[in-house]
Parts: C-alpha cells; sequence; structure tokens
C-alpha cells in the first residue's frame, strides 16, 4: 500500500480499506462521540486508609505513602461500635460489587449520552466491562432494566479479563458499530474494586491496597460512511488495534481464590510493571506497523493508570516525555488504578483540556492479567 502523506487525514481510512475490504468503498469508520466518568461517593487518602484499617506496619506504610496516589474512591466496610473494621465475608462482596457496578455504571452512562448528545433511547448496543465480581444475568441487562433502556437494545458483557478489557471490549464494539452505521452504541467500565479489598498483613495484600479505588468509564460510540452526508465528523475516528499477550507471564496478575480467607484476592506480581514496560515497545511498534506513522508523530498518549511503576516503565521504554503522560498520572494521582475504565478517565480529561486538532494521532494503551497490552490507534 502507498500511504498518501500530502493528505494524512485519508491515512486512517486507507489503512482500515486495506486490512478489512478489498471493494473500493470506503468502510464505516467508527468515531468516538462521547464519555463519562463516575465514581462511589466517599474518597479517602492513603493516610486515612491507613488509619481505618489501624496498619502500622512501616514496611506496608511505605507502600502507600510511595504510591503516587493521593485520593482514591472506596467503599470500606462499615466501622463496628467500637470504630473497627472487619472483613467482608465474600457474599457480601458480591452485593457490594453489584450495587456499585450499577450505581456507578449508570451514573457514567447517563454523563456520557449527555457529552454525545443522546438520549438512552437512542441506545442501540450496550456493552458492559467488569472484573470485580460475578454476575448472571449480566450487568448489561440489569442496566437496562434500572434504566429503562429499550429492551431490543443488544447487549455484550465482558468478565474477569481485567484492566486491559476496556480496550478488548472497544475493539469488539468497534466491529459492531461498523457493521451498523449511524447506531449508537456505548462500551462502559464498571470496576467497583473495593468489592475486591482484602484485610490482612501481607505484602501481597498492602500492594494491592495501596492501588485500586472505584470507578467507571463510559464510551460512546457511532460510525458512519465517508460518502454518507449524514455521518457524524465530530471526534476521533478509531483506526486499529494492536494486542500482545506474555504468556510466560500469565501468572504475574491474577484474582483467585484464598482458601484461607474463604474469598476472592488479586495478586501483583512486583515484576509486572518492567514485563510490561518491556513489551510496550514491541506493541506500538505493532500498532504502528504499516501506517508510515512513527511514535513521534502521535500527539496523544491515553495509558491506563496502572501504577507508579508501570507508568515509570512504559515512559521509559517508549521513550515519551513526562507531559505526554499527565493524564495518566494525573488520574493515578486523584483516583488510583480504576481498572479497565482507567483510560476512559484520562480521555475525559484531554477532551476537558481542548487541546486536540483535526489530522492528530492518538494511542490509547492498557495492561492487564495474561499479562497482556492493548492498544488502538484513533485520529482526530
Amino acid at each position: 500500500m502507498t500511504v498518501n502523506i500530502e493528505r494524512p487525514e485519508l491515512l486512517g481510512a486507507e489503512i482500515l480499506e486495506n486490512e478489512v475490504l478489498s471493494a473500493s468503498r470506503a468502510p464505516a469508520l467508527p468515531r468516538i462521540v462521547g464519555v463519562g466518568t463516575a465514581t462511589s461517593a466517599t474518597s479517602y487518602s492513603q493516610q486515612e486508609v491507613l488509619d481505618a484499617f489501624g496498619i502500622t506496619d512501616p514496611k506496608i506504610r511505605s507502600v502507600f505513602a510511595n504510591s503516587a496516589i493521593e485520593r482514591r474512591y472506596l467503599t470500606l466496610p462499615a466501622q463496628d461500635d467500637e470504630g473497627n473494621r472487619h472483613p467482608e465475608p465474600q457474599g457480601d462482596l458480591l452485593d457490594k460489587h453489584k450495587a456499585l457496578a450499577i450505581d456507578m455504571g449508570a451514573e457514567a452512562l447517563q454523563a456520557c449520552l449527555k457529552r454525545a448528545g443522546a438520549e438512552l433511547s437512542d441506545l442501540r448496543h450496550l456493552c458492559c466491562v467488569t472484573s470485580t465480581g460475578f454476575l448472571t444475568p449480566g450487568l448489561s441487562a440489569l442496566l437496562i432494566r434500572e434504566l429503562g433502556i429499550d429492551r431490543h437494545c443488544s447487549r455484550s458483557d465482558i468478565v474477569g479479563m481485567g484492566c486491559n478489557a476496556g480496550l478488548n471490549a472497544l475493539g469488539v464494539v468497534s466491529g459492531w458499530s461498523a457493521a451498523h452505521p449511524g447506531e449508537l452504541a456505548v462500551v462502559l467500565c464498571s470496576e467497583a474494586c473495593s468489592a475486591a479489598y482484602a484485610m490482612d498483613s501481607t505484602m501481597r495484600t498492602a500492594v494491592v491496597n495501596s492501588l485500586f479505588g472505584d470507578g467507571a468509564g463510559a464510551i460512546a460510540l457511532i460510525a458512519g460512511g465517508e460518502d454518507d452526508p449524514s455521518a457524524v465528523t465530530e471526534g476521533p475516528r478509531i483506526l486499529k488495534f494492536a494486542s500482545c499477550i506474555i504468556p510466560e507471564a500469565v501468572d504475574a496478575m491474577r484474582y483467585d481464590w484464598d482458601r484461607t480467607q474463604g474469598r476472592f484476592s488479586f495478586f501483583l506480581d512486583p515484576q509486572i510493571p518492567y514485563v510490561v514496560g518491556a513489551h510496550a515497545e514491541i506493541t506500538v511498534d505493532r500498532l504502528l506497523q504499516g501506517t508510515g506513522l512513527r511514535r513521534s508523530d502521535i500527539k496523544h498518549w491515553l495509558v491506563h493508570s496502572g501504577g507508579k511503576k508501570v507508568i515509570d516503565a512504559v515512559t521509559v521504554n517508549l521513550g515519551l516525555p513526562r507531559h505526554d503522560l499527565r493524564h495518566t498520572v494525573g488520574v493515578l494521582r486523584d483516583y488510583g488504578n480504576v481498572s479497565s475504565g482507567s483510560f476512559l478517565f484520562s480521555y475525559e480529561r484531554l477532551l476537558d483540556e481542548q487541546v486536540t486538532q483535526p489530522g492528530e494521532y492518538g494511542v490509547l494503551m492498557t495492561m492487564g492479567p495474561g499479562s497482556t497490552i492493548e492498544t488502538a490507534l484513533v485520529q482526530w
């Protein structure tokens, strides 16, 4: 394929046409037309979380203090008459997951639709992402009932994939959107990380407890053909996706059953930031392969707020200036790691800056269990 460097605005359409279609007609490219976020009700500083659980171990306190997080939204166990908080049984945690996922998800979805200039009645596909609990029927069905969404709205649920899952869902729903031009689809990531909060004195638990927070993010898509006069013209087009799984690190991030506590608990290998960082360059290069773009051509980077060491490793391995990850760093500081929806919090902040220009390119990147890296290329 010959890349038209004189008209860079045509690049995304040419890439997708070459890879997906043999016909001469340009495909219906999905555009991002709205975003919205929400959190649970109460935020805590790292010191307040330590105090709430009476943690005095200096090593654990150091983990919290050096997390680059100032505040997180959490729904902690209620205090007893003596002011103590006790571990919650798995059944109560599942109830917490359901309640928070619905509440935050409904708020984020409606904020997203408002920004897109749409109503609930316009929604034609709803894809819900969550990893902090299991629901049958899924979160999509519960939200359709809760919000009175049209019963004929198609839906999908992506459960248990972890922090990378927002981009996995975006890839799937982009395909749906391209097949249904002019129809509105939403990917909703609703993560009640408080429902995965363990309470013990181990360093494994301390690392997890210092990092995650409650949050939901939603992103709206509409596709339209280039020759369609009614096609949406605002918002970045989604051009391409690239993935990388690291099989040798499949156990480095996991959410599994803790027989001692009789509940699920999350595990993060201390080496995971460096494993992810080492594979970030490979994945981005694959994303840009065949586009004629270099990393220096990417004006906007929206990376998952996985933790300070993860962000540092990605920054170093991709050779990015700190300014390029300002939103990723800011979201980590203000919300902690809100799992699959973290990159949507960053995208919302980028839109609020109003700095993007037509023709500019952006890369979205998430990481999670597998271990996996997911990326997407977009163009304004």
